[in-house]
């Protein structure tokens, strides 16, 4: 799994938890939908902290509660 791949399984995950769509989590975060979903769909291949921490602000959670999961844990370091 690559790190595009845990953030986008992350946010999808946490949007399953709270029951927020795709655009409620753009509108929440002050994002463009476009955003979200360049993210999503891997157009996006390296979303800035700040875009994380934006996401996170709009999901009501921490950057560490974000990358506090199994995904993160699991990857391997990249050279």
């Amino acid at each position: 799994m690559t790190v595009q791949e845990a953030v986008r399984n992350r946010i999808l995950q946490l949007c399953g938890e709270k029951n927020i769509t795709i655009n409620r989590l753009a509108t929440l975060a002050a994002l463009p939908p476009s955003s979200v979903k360049n993210i999503l769909y891997g157009r996006s291949q390296n979303p800035t902290l700040l875009t994380i921490k934006t996401i996170c602000d709009g999901l009501g959670v921490t950057l560490g509660e974000f990358f506090d999961s199994e995904d993160f844990n699991a990857l391997e370091p990249e050279l």
